[in-house]
């Protein structure tokens, strides 16, 4: 993994978190517990913070940025974020699914329980409510969620942390 300071800010992560060899972490950024940033995940922390709670998997090619002096990037618990995706200046709370090739934009705010559907694009200052799925471009409200779909991301958050045990432990051949 390449970890860059910047502006004499070096990112910190917390216990047990798996990062891919290829994955880089610059500047301003904080990771909880248990964390998976996969292979070519860029979080680039140089122009505002990046703040990323417990139990997160940062999925390959996924890029998490910020806007300069505006809009951070917030990141709560047991959030799964697709393969792809861009995640920029927004806020993003507890138990979510960011589909692959999402993007979500600037001041935006995810509340918990949510998902958002592979491909789909939030505008800048969308706000996505608690229980809500969010599909399509420009996103929009798809559907309240279910029971299910809630277990479904507490699933896929937690066999995330599974995956990245895998290779904790490998060897090299």
């Amino acid at each position: 993994m390449l970890i860059k300071d910047v502006l004499g800010f070096k990112p910190t992560y917390g216990k047990h978190c798996y990062f891919a060899e290829n994955s880089t972490l610059i500047g301003d950024l904080v990771i909880g517990d248990h964390c998976s940033v996969w292979f070519q995940v860029v979080i680039r922390a140089d122009v505002n913070s990046i703040r990323i709670g417990d139990r997160v998997n940062i999925q390959d090619g996924a890029i998490i940025h910020a806007t300069y002096k505006r809009s951070s990037t917030t990141i709560g618990n047991d959030v799964s974020i697709g393969h792809n995706a861009i995640i920029h200046g927004c806020k993003i709370k507890n138990n979510v699914l960011i589909g692959m090739g999402s993007i979500v934009m600037d001041d935006c705010i995810i509340e918990s329980n949510s998902i958002i559907a592979a491909g789909c694009v939030l505008p800048k200052g969308t706000n996505v409510p608690s229980g809500s799925i969010y599909g399509g471009v420009p996103g929009k409200l798809i559907k309240s969620i279910s029971n299910k779909n809630i277990n479904e991301i507490k699933r896929i958050a937690k066999n995330y942390i599974t995956y990245s045990s895998w290779f904790k432990t490998t060897k090299p051949l």
